[in-house]
């Protein structure tokens, strides 16, 4: 990869496997170093923009700590290490979780993710229940429409704030040193990932779907992260998968 570029990377559905559970996901041994060895060569200029917590991150790329916006980018963390938060980021209401907890015990196959600044509900293993679980959802999003919107993902609806997308998380990231001047490279898979790819493309990069343009999912994205890590200096170019 060349030196002129900030690669911007999802993690479920683009790095790792989707799993059953948010808490099943397997991280192939090999992706940590492959990471490592890709910043290192982009000067550090590697992210991770996840909807997961940050805590949730480093545990699942761990020893590897990266800059990156996380739960959406309702928390970021620059090349330094220093976190915080793209200005005031609200919390969903209590009472929200305790009727999604109880929506879940009614329904058995329904899973609530609780993460610091939203909630998703899981109904993978209930297929029947998308409709009933985008309703409720949708119901919580409506009573704080200025603050949450709720988002699509895989065999999930998401609450999350306005305050927080992947997009600004891009912007704020590329506003500092080691991404600063570059070309944004974001690699995503779903609806959540649009407004960082949209945000890569107005800053003069440009954004890459698994599914069109890595057609075989998260193994072709890290064979092809293990292929830019590998190259000497001499070779490195960021080509298209």
């Amino acid at each position: 990869m060349e030196a002129g570029w900030a690669l911007f990377l999802d993690l479920d559905g683009t790095l790792l496997d989707i799993a059953p559970r948010p808490d099943a996901v397997v991280v192939p041994s090999g992706l940590p170093c492959a990471l490592a060895r890709t910043a290192v060569r982009l000067g550090g200029a590697l992210a991770v923009v996840s909807g997961r917590p940050r805590a949730t991150v480093d545990s699942l790329l761990a020893p590897l700590v990266l800059p990156g916006g996380f739960g959406h980018g309702a928390e970021l963390r620059d090349a330094l290490g220093r976190t915080g938060a793209p200005g005031t980021v609200p919390v969903p209401p209590q009472h929200w979780a305790v009727r999604l907890a109880a929506f879940v015990a009614a329904h058995p196959g329904l899973l609530l993710e609780r993460k610091p600044h939203g909630l998703a509900l899981h109904y993978r293993a209930a297929p029947d229940q998308a409709r009933a679980a985008k309703a409720l959802m949708s119901a919580f999003a409506d009573e704080a429409p200025s603050d949450f919107e709720l988002l699509p993902a895989h065999m999930a609806f998401e609450i999350r704030p306005r305050a927080a997308t992947k997009g600004r998380a891009v912007a704020a990231l590329m506003a500092a040193a080691p991404f600063r001047g570059r070309r944004p490279v974001f690699v995503g898979d779903d609806v959540t990932d649009e407004d960082g790819m949209a945000e890569a493309r107005r800053l003069g990069g440009f954004g890459l779907r698994v599914g069109e343009d890595f057609t075989g999912g998260p193994t072709e994205v890290r064979a092809w992260l293990a292929r830019a890590a590998d190259r000497s200096n001499t070779e490195a170019t960021l080509d298209q998968p």
